[in-house]
């Protein structure tokens, strides 16, 4: 099982970018796919995350400017983020817990977003 991101980016404060996950390989469901961060200095934190069903979760730090959504048809995962702030900045990396069939929890490379003007 893989899971490859896309979207990496500079962008100025204020503006937009869109990250996506794919997952790939041979597994028979993914129950959980998530977004997670990490700054440098800072330890990782869980930025959004979506169920199966389509039940969300957001980091304080960035509800109301981020959105995350799924394709379960495709088996990817997407992070809007609006509004970027410099503290936005970091590597991001997708998660998925995923059944093949047994549970695992897979993390994708890493992404860099760099938000500064």
């Amino acid at each position: 099982v893989q899971l490859v991101e896309s979207g990496r980016g500079l962008v100025q404060p204020g503006g937009f970018l869109r990250l996506s996950c794919a997952a790939s390989g041979s597994f028979s469901s993914i129950d959980y796919m998530g977004w997670y961060r990490q700054a440098p200095g800072k330890q990782r934190e869980l930025v959004a995350g979506v169920t199966s069903g389509g039940s969300t979760t957001y980091a304080e730090s960035v509800k109301g400017r981020f959105t995350i959504s799924r394709d379960n048809a495709k088996n990817t995962v997407y992070l809007e983020m609006n509004s970027l702030k410099p503290e936005d900045t970091a590597v991001y990396y997708c998660n998925g817990h995923i059944r093949t069939p047994y549970l695992g929890n897979y993390w994708g490379q890493g992404t860099q977003v760099t938000v500064s003007s």
